[in-house]
């Protein structure tokens, strides 16, 4: 009888398939207009549509269209691509998020005619990246339409300290890059504005008054000490090309706050909005032997620190408390996974996107890639990507959204 009872539902709920079919005939994509096809289109992973462009000639033609840049422009938020930079400087590998794995980028159409190894990604933001010639010209890119844009000279005239870029969510063309020159406590910055191609005169920061009393060592003088192995190490920090300048960006109570790490590894905040600059407390001593990085995680800053303690090595995450003026520990790597970093020396550069953080940790005969959330805290450690048969190693990693409406 069961078994009866059943077969009775199968044919039941065919027949009313079939009903349902006839009374709601499927709509194919074809047949949608071309505004409701655009938003379709518009959620898609940039992956994911640039496949599907093969499939017509309607849907490859939709990229150009203005209103599908629109409708792209209203998603708020995309899973980032992380552009990764080599020993060479070069930016060809990307590692998409969305679909976790490692993939060539095309070169930029502007470097077809001027030398890509002369050019350093230093800041991005948004769908864009920026870079610096190793003469000190600038330019934005879109690494994912190609599209690019030079920017006009700086003409710096005081030692350039940090490089940050911030672009608009409202306006996908409008972003800015800004400069932070000079020597502490002599701080200063300048501000180019894409909608005006102009860089704005050159503005004075000044000392917040609430600042730390552990300020940076007097006219950055470097001091020298031994650490365990016995060899002498050097407090002035050694960051490679593409970190030499990097900056975060943040917007906090609505002001414009650019972070980055002093020659000596305390992190120094720059508020835009309102002139002035204060240097937080160290986090660990002077005369200790550690990696650092600074990185906005979540629209806060943040920073990560590799030691090594007791045998052992440690990668920790740290925010800093306003309210006891002190900075606490939020999340640390597993032990596990943490200590095979001891005695490696390595180097750590990071970048922070929503709610992740990329960790790129490498050495001389070491690399490794691990990938934060801070909402799950939860660790991924990424697999090697594989060129030609070979392990590519990595030395620093920038994030960007694939935005095809991010026009410089």
């Amino acid at each position: 009888m069961e078994k009866n009872v059943n077969l009775t539902e199968g044919k039941t709920r065919k027949r009313k398939a079939s009903d349902e079919a006839q009374t709601f005939p499927h709509l194919a994509l074809d047949e949608l207009n071309e505004d409701l096809l655009e938003k379709i289109l518009s959620c898609l992973p940039a992956s994911s549509f640039f496949r599907l462009r093969s499939v017509c000639k309607r849907w490859s033609s939709v990229s150009a269209s203005t209103t599908f840049r629109i409708a792209c422009s209203q998603i708020p938020f995309r899973d980032p691509w992380f552009l990764m930079v080599d020993q060479d400087l070069d930016h060809s590998i990307i590692l998409d998020i969305s679909e976790r794995n490692w993939k060539n980028l095309n070169k930029p159409r502007c470097f077809n005619q001027i030398n890509q190894a002369s050019w350093i990604a230093v800041a991005s933001s948004g769908g864009l990246v920026c870079f610096r010639s190793t003469t000190g010209e600038f330019m934005a890119c879109n690494p994912l339409t190609g599209t690019c844009r030079e920017v006009p000279p700086a003409h710096e005239t005081q030692p350039l300290l940090a490089i940050a870029m911030s672009s608009s969510q409202k306006n996908s063309s409008s972003y800015r890059i800004v400069l932070v020159a000079g020597e502490l406590p002599n701080l200063c910055y300048r501000v180019f504005d894409s909608e005006k191609n102009k860089w704005e005169g050159e503005v004075s920061l000044y000392r917040k008054a609430e600042s730390s009393p552990e300020t940076e060592l007097a006219g950055g003088d470097t001091v020298y000490f031994l650490n365990k192995s016995g060899d002498v190490v050097a407090t002035n920090m050694q960051r490679n090309p593409s970190r030499q300048f990097l900056a975060v960006m943040s917007i906090k109570d609505g002001e414009d706050i650019a972070y980055f790490l002093s020659h000596s590894g305390s992190v120094i905040a720059c508020n835009i909005t309102r002139r002035t600059f204060h240097e937080y407390p160290r986090l660990l001593p002077v005369c200790y032997e550690y990696s650092i990085d600074v990185v906005i995680c979540n629209k806060e800053m943040a920073v990560v620190v590799l030691s090594e303690f007791f045998e052992t090595a440690s990668l920790r995450l740290w925010r800093f408390s306003e309210v006891e003026r002190a900075w606490k520990q939020v999340a640390a790597m597993p032990p596990a996974m943490s200590h095979e970093l001891y005695g490696k020396k390595a180097d750590i550069n990071c970048v922070g996107c929503g709610n992740m953080i990329f960790v790129c940790i490498n050495s001389n005969d070491f690399s490794r890639y691990v990938i934060y959330n801070v909402v799950t805290n939860e660790w991924l450690e990424l697999p090697k990507c594989i060129v030609d048969g070979k392990a590519k190693d990595f030395m620093s990693v920038f994030s960007f959204e694939p935005r095809l409406e991010a026009s410089v």
